[in-house]
Formats: C-alpha cells, sequence, structure tokens
C-alpha cells in the first residue's frame, strides 16, 4: 500500500530543490534517491533518473521559454514552485509520449501537496499555455546573435559558449555543444591479457543478456556498451575481466610507454582505473604506487584492485601538494590526472556547466602547478610525466604543459605511432586535446613529457 502512495514526481522535485543548495551534485543525488526508492519498479526509477537529469540539463532553455510565459521572472519564482515548473516544461518540450494534461494536472496537485494552494492557478495558468503556445516560441536568431542562439538552443552557459567558440572555432563549438546533451554509451577496458577465446565468449555472453557491444575504434580492448542496466551485473565483473573507463583514459596509460619492471607513480588515483591499467601494462612485473589525497578515495581505489586482483599495486594516503620523500627519484612513469574544472565530462555531469565560473578556472590552475611543481621530484631524470586532465580549457592544458616545459625541465615527447591515426597530427607534439563530438571520447587532455636528465 505505501509503495502505491509514492509520487515519483515528488522524488524528482525533492533532488532538484536539494541540488539548488549546490551542496552536492546531481549524480549523487539521483543515485541516492534511487537507491533510497530500490523497490520502485524500472519504469519508475527510469522516469526519476530522465526528468531529474533532463530537467538539469536543459534549464537554461526551460528557463528561456518559462521567461516568455510567466509574469513573474524565473529569479523571482519561490523555488519550490521554480523547480516544479521547470521539471514540468521539460517533461512538456521534450517528453512527448506523456500527455499535456496530466503532466499540468500532476503539476497543480504538487504545488497543492505542498502548500502552495495560492499559486495553484498560476502554475496550471503557465503550463497550459506553453502547451498552446509551443509551437509558436520565439528562439534566439541564429544569424544576429549566434551566441545566445547556441546557448539557448544547447543550454549552455553564454560565457562557456564563448570560451569554447574562442578557443576551438565556431564550429568545433556547437559539435561540443551537440554532444554534452547525448547520452554515449558505457565504455569499458577489457583485460589486454585476456586469451582471444576468453574475450571472445565474454562478448558474447552481454550480447546475450541484451547489451549492445561495439568495439571502439581508437584501441583493440576497449568497447562501448549499450542497453546495460547495471555494470555490476554483467558477467566478467566479479572476476575482474575488466574495468568501466573512458578511452581518453586508457590512452594516457597506452601512451606512457610502460615497460616490464617500471616503476609508475600515480598520484591522483582514484578510483583507480589508469593506475590498474598500468597494472596490467606490466603484468605483474615492477609496482603501481597508486596515491589520493583521502582514506575514502584510496578505499575506492583498493576496492577496484581487489577485483582486478592487482597485485603488483600499492595504496598510498598523499596529499599531491605534499612532498613524500620516500617517492623522491623512483617512478619511471608518473601519472598526474589533476583537479580540474571537469568541462570535459559536462555530458555526464551536467550541473558542472552551472558551478564553474571564470574565475575558478584560474583558481584551478594554482592548485595544478602546486601539484605538479611538487610530484615531478618523484620522477628519475630521463622518466615521464603524464599529465591529464578532462577539461576543454587551453589554460589548464596546453598552456599548463607548456609552463611545465619552460619552468620545471621538461620537453615533450611525440606520441605518433602511439596514439590512434584518428588523432591526427596533434600526437608528435606530445600534447592532444580530445573534444566530444570531434573525438569519439569524452573532453579530455593528455601530454607526454621527458624529465631532462640535465637542466643545466
Amino acid at each position: 500500500m505505501g509503495v502505491a502512495q509514492i509520487n515519483v514526481r515528488e522524488i524528482v522535485l525533492d533532488i532538484l530543490l536539494e541540488l539548488s543548495s549546490q551542496k552536492e551534485y546531481s549524480s549523487v543525488l539521483i543515485a541516492a534517491a534511487l537507491d533510497k526508492y530500490d523497490y520502485l519498479d524500472s519504469k519508475e526509477k527510469a522516469f526519476i533518473k530522465r526528468v531529474s537529469e533532463g530537467t538539469i540539463e536543459r534549464r537554461i532553455q526551460i528557463d528561456y521559454v518559462l521567461e516568455q510565459y510567466s509574469k513573474t521572472p524565473v529569479i523571482k519564482m519561490k523555488p519550490l514552485i521554480r523547480e516544479l515548473l521547470r521539471m514540468s516544461v521539460y517533461q512538456l518540450l521534450f517528453m512527448e509520449h506523456i500527455p499535456a494534461a496530466a503532466i499540468c494536472n500532476e503539476a497543480v496537485k504538487l504545488a497543492k501537496k505542498r502548500r502552495f494552494q495560492p499559486l495553484q492557478g498560476y502554475v496550471n495558468g503557465v503550463l497550459r499555455n506553453i502547451e498552446r503556445g509551443r509551437e509558436k516560441i520565439v528562439w534566439p536568431d541564429r544569424r544576429r546573435d549566434l551566441a545566445a542562439y547556441l546557448s539557448v538552443r544547447y543550454s549552455m552557459p553564454i560565457w562557456l559558449v564563448a570560451h569554447f567558440s574562442e578557443s576551438y572555432g565556431e564550429e568545433a563549438c556547437e559539435k561540443i555543444l551537440r554532444a554534452c546533451l547525448e547520452r554515449g554509451p558505457v565504455s569499458v577496458r577489457l583485460d589486454e591479457r585476456l586469451p582471444d577465446k576468453e574475450r571472445k565468449s565474454l562478448l558474447a555472453a552481454w550480447e546475450k543478456d541484451g547489451v549492445k557491444v561495439q568495439a571502439h575504434p581508437y584501441l583493440p580492448y576497449a568497447f562501448r556498451l549499450q542497453n546495460v542496466s547495471g555494470v555490476r551485473s554483467l558477467a566478467g565483473y566479479t572476476e575482474g575481466r575488466f574495468s568501466v573507463q573512458d578511452v581518453s583514459s586508457m590512452l594516457v596509460v597506452e601512451a606512457a610507454g610502460i615497460r616490464p619492471g617500471d616503476t609508475v607513480i600515480d598520484v591522483c588515483a582514484a578510483p583507480g582505473g589508469k593506475a590498474l591499467h598500468a597494472a596490467a601494462k606490466l603484468n605483474g612485473t615492477g609496482q603501481v604506487i597508486a596515491c589520493d589525497v583521502s582514506r575514502h578515495k584510496a578505499d575506492r581505489i583498493e576496492e577496484n584492485r581487489g577485483r582486478l586482483r592487482a597485485e603488483n599495486v600499492s595504496i598510498m594516503v598523499r596529499d599531491a601538494r605534499e612532498r613524500d620523500d620516500s617517492l623522491v627519484g623512483r617512478a619511471d612513469v608518473l601519472l598526474a590526472d589533476v583537479p580540474c574544472s571537469g568541462l570535459g565530462v559536462i555530458g555526464h555531469k551536467q550541473d558542472i556547466k552551472y558551478r564553474v565560473t571564470e574565475e575558478s578556472l584560474k583558481e584551478i590552475q594554482v592548485l595544478q602547478k602546486e601539484i605538479i611543481a611538487n610530484v615531478i621530484e618523484y620522477i628519475r631524470p630521463g622518466g615521464i610525466l603524464m599529465y591529464s586532465t578532462c577539461t576543454m580549457n587551453p589554460g589548464e592544458n596546453d598552456e599548463m604543459a607548456a609552463w611545465i616545459c619552460d619552468t620545471l625541465g621538461f620537453e615533450p615527447v611525440s606520441m605518433a605511432g602511439v596514439l590512434p591515426a584518428a588523432l591526427g597530427e596533434a600526437a608528435e607534439s606530445g600534447m592532444v586535446q580530445l573534444l566530444p563530438g570531434i573525438h569519439e571520447t569524452d573532453g579530455f587532455f593528455l601530454a607526454k613529457l621527458r624529465k631532462k636528465k640535465s637542466t643545466a
């Protein structure tokens, strides 16, 4: 009886209200809600996820529409009414299989239930006017103001539209924005050491369970999966046959040139994807030292290390800004996937685009320099630094790599012949910027830099 009384729209509303405090990311809030209401059927949970994510993702476009149909500006609305209207407009504009009358009626009921009876008529009026006038909505004119058009069309803050356009050009900018709204497949890395027969058996088991499996064009052990309800339930997960990892992250380890017997240090390792990939490259030889700033993050690495049975991986709780004398001069390869603005993973974490600011882009570079200036002491002369970020900001990427070379005694190393030919001439420079919509990965940057044996 209690289960039947659960209102899935109210769950969405509460997620959006909690998100407005900006104390937690949407992915965490949505996952917590789905876990709390795990007893709901799959369609109800899918609805919660779809409407929550979609409302957050399309907020700018939704607010643009609301401004045309509401006498009260969005910014002046009561928080609950604002989020209620946003989620309802999302359903009206992007979930056409739901009857408009049902969307409006449910919104009115929720307003009443949450003690906003005086605003029921307002909510109903705004939503029904939008439904009736949806074909007459006046969008920004692309020819007169391209930035405004792109901002509303792809729900991206206008300053970020300008940032991407200035950095990569207008054509690439629109491809990036379009890709940020697409739901990409799950990327997995199969253990490269799997015999061919076992690999084929694993892929066949996934397909038998209804998963669409596609080989990634960049790496032979990378695959893209669709129709996956949960990776933990896939054949081979418990046995450590594969890991969830974006191909951009795999490319870092692929390009590093790790050799048997090497010592690899990963200074910002959680959840452990690159460190464990490096361990597989070592194939039981050498060692990988995986570090991160907190016990919680170290435990995430440990969980994956145990599942993948990576015995040549040791885990340490270390702040990358603080020198550890025991690590000085030990690394043949140092992996530094430093904290960044995260602009390259907006497609996975929709609220990043609302949280990042022009000021925060500058602030994060200070932290990045502090980390790199410290951890380079761990690299032996002639050793390799693989610097990477999951962002699309030149200040954090190629400009940072240039600073490392100019200031700290490093030189770029060509990755041509190691990285896929599809990545073009950029690999030769030792620095590659990957862009969603242009490359078949998240937005990501990687640089291969060698520590000079003498800086004299």
